[in-house]
């Protein structure tokens, strides 16, 4: 199954955003990749190879922003009961989904919801 290519595109801006953030490191834990910050995750980013849709899931404490998070084609609550502590999971491939722009916002507030202040410090600063 081909991954269309405009959702391989926002797929790797938001992935090349989220490890740029300070202290991030790729891991694939479960065979996907998510990245983390203080050995703890901040962006599922699932599998690029095509064999499950697409989509990035982001813990989004804002109400506002989950809301809105929510509303995005096919999003839903995360699985595995991640949804009650406030995860989200976008899928990239539907007609509508978020530019990266805006997953990048996202992926910064899931961030800052999980990195310690020294490492948030660090980004306000820059």
């Amino acid at each position: 199954m081909a991954v269309p290519e405009n959702a391989l595109k926002e797929w790797q801006k938001v992935r090349g955003f989220a490890l740029g953030l300070p202290g991030a490191a790729e891991e694939f834990p479960w065979g996907e990749t998510v990245a983390k910050v203080n050995k703890k995750v901040f962006v599922f980013l699932g599998l690029d190879d095509g064999s499950h849709p697409m989509g990035v899931t982001v813990k989004l404490k804002d109400e506002a922003a989950h809301a809105h998070a929510l509303t995005s084609p096919g999003a839903e609550p995360a699985g595995y009961g991640l949804g009650r502590a406030g995860w989200v999971r976008i899928p990239l491939e539907e007609r509508g989904a978020p530019a990266a722009e805006l997953l990048c916002d996202w992926v910064e507030e899931s961030y800052r919801a999980i990195a310690p202040k020294r490492l948030i410090a660090e980004l306000d600063a820059r």
